[in-house]
């Protein structure tokens, strides 16, 4: 059992900085190097690391953000996600339960790309109605 804390330990610290030396991620556990080295190439092997990616400051990011709230005609769901994948600003789609079917998060870089996008979305085959939320202000981001 105190492995998973310890490798809770370590992934919280890999979140923070992934390119944090193995030197200093030991002594922040007190471990061994090779031991907190070792460790992450288990849980690189494992599954439990997928891989290292850049997070982009929000300088970088589109200025504009939106989740669209969509519900769907039954069994159009594979013709309405194609067309999701299909435009540039649908980053990501989850399911949901409840009163939608489905969650997209847009982005854009101008109001008229952003009416556009949702507006494509919305005349898509399948898609009943939708709900879009503008995001104003970021209150908190753990990613």
């Amino acid at each position: 059992m105190q492995n998973v804390g310890t490798d809770e330990k370590l992934l919280a610290l890999l979140r923070e900085n992934a390119r944090r030396p193995v030197a200093d991620l030991a002594r922040q556990l007190g471990l061994a190097r090779t031991t907190v080295q070792a460790r992450i190439e288990r849980l690189e092997n494992t599954g439990v690391i997928s891989g290292y990616t850049l997070r982009a400051s929000a300088a970088t990011r589109a200025p504009l953000q939106a989740t669209v709230l969509i519900s769907i005609e039954p069994r159009s769901g594979p013709e309405v996600l194609s067309r999701l994948h299909s435009l540039s600003g649908v980053q990501v789609v989850h399911t949901t339960s409840g009163r939608f079917d489905l969650l997209a998060q847009v982005v854009a870089k101008t109001t008229a790309e952003l009416d556009e996008t949702i507006d494509r979305i919305g005349e898509a085959r399948g898609v009943k109605s939708s709900e879009s939320l503008i995001h104003l202000a970021t209150k908190l981001d753990r990613t």
